[in-house]
C-alpha cells in the first residue's frame, strides 16, 4: 500500500497522507504556547519594568535635565542673542524645539517668552513660544504617562488629589483650559498631573495651546518691546501679564477658608 510505513535499516519512512493528517491534527490543536521566561534573567526584567523602577528613571530623567539647565544656563540668550548662523523660521523652529525642552527641565516659561520677543519680534516669537509649549507639554504628559503613572494613580487618596483627578479625568479639556488660563497654576505640575489622571492626550494638548495664548502672548510683546518701555504695545502687555495675576491671587484669598476645610 502506498501509505504504509515502511522500515528499512533501522529508519521510519512516513507517507504524505499520514504526515498531512498529523499536520492537521497539530493545527487544530493549536499553537503551543510560548513557555514563560525563569531564573535571574527574567527576575531582572521584572524589576526593571516595575512601575517604581520606571518612576525612579522618570526622576532621574528630570533631575538630569535640571543640572544640564543649570550648566549651560539657557537664559543667557537674553543677554548674548541668538547664534548668527541661524535666523529666520530655522531659528524661530530651533527655538521652538529647545523651548520645549527646557520646560521639561523646569525652566521658567516667562523666562522663554520674554526671550522669544526679544529674539523674534512679536509675531514669530508668540509662533516657536506657542509651538515649544505644546511641544514640552506633550513630552512632559508622555513621560509621566509611561513612566509615572501607574506607580502613582494608587497614591492618589487625599481630598484634593482625589478631586483633581476625577476633574481631569472626567471634564479633561475644560480643566486643562482653565489650568492654562489661570496664572497661579504651575505649567510642570499640571503637565504631570495630568499625565497621571486618565485625560487623553489630544485634549491635553488642544487645551494647552489655546489656554496659553493669552499669557503667552502678553510675555512675547512685552520682550519684543522692551527697547521702548514707554510704547502703549508694552504697556498693554504689563498690564495683560498683572492683572490676570493679581485676579488670581484675589480668588486664592477669597478661597483660602474653603481650601482649609478640605
Amino acid at each position: 500500500m502506498s501509505d504504509a510505513t515502511t522500515r528499512s535499516g533501522g529508519t521510519a519512512t512516513v507517507s504524505p497522507r499520514t504526515a498531512a493528517t498529523e499536520l492537521a491534527v497539530a493545527t487544530a490543536a493549536g499553537p503551543v504556547p510560548p513557555v514563560a521566561p525563569t531564573g535571574f534573567a527574567a527576575r531582572v526584567t521584572r524589576v526593571l519594568l516595575s512601575p517604581w523602577s520606571r518612576l525612579s528613571l522618570l526622576v532621574a530623567l528630570l533631575a538630569s535635565a535640571a543640572t544640564t539647565v543649570l550648566l549651560f544656563q539657557p537664559q543667557q540668550l537674553l543677554t548674548n542673542g541668538w547664534p548668527p548662523q541661524l535666523g529666520g523660521a530655522a531659528a524661530a523652529l530651533a527655538y521652538a524645539v529647545a523651548y520645549g525642552l527646557c520646560t521639561v527641565a523646569f525652566v521658567p516659561r516667562p523666562l522663554l517668552n520674554l526671550a522669544a520677543g526679544a529674539l523674534f519680534g512679536s509675531q514669530l516669537g508668540l509662533a516657536s513660544a506657542l509651538a515649544g509649549t505644546v511641544l514640552g507639554a506633550g513630552i512632559a504628559f508622555c513621560l509621566g504617562r509611561v513612566l509615572g503613572q501607574e506607580a502613582l494613580r494608587p497614591l492618589l487618596r487625599g481630598k484634593w488629589l482625589t478631586a483633581a483627578d476625577g476633574q481631569l479625568s472626567r471634564h479633561g479639556f475644560r480643566s486643562m483650559l482653565a489650568a492654562r488660563l489661570f496664572p497661579g497654576v504651575p505649567f510642570a505640575a499640571s503637565n504631570y498631573c495630568a499625565a497621571v489622571s486618565r485625560m487623553g492626550l489630544f485634549p491635553f494638548l488642544l487645551a494647552t495651546g489655546l489656554g496659553s495664548i493669552p499669557n503667552t502672548a502678553a510675555y512675547v510683546v512685552a520682550g519684543a518691546r522692551a527697547s521702548t518701555p514707554t510704547s502703549p504695545a508694552f504697556l498693554i502687555a504689563l498690564a495683560c501679564i498683572a492683572l490676570p495675576g493679581l485676579a488670581g491671587a484675589v480668588v486664592a484669598w477669597r478661597k483660602r477658608h474653603r481650601l482649609h476645610g478640605l
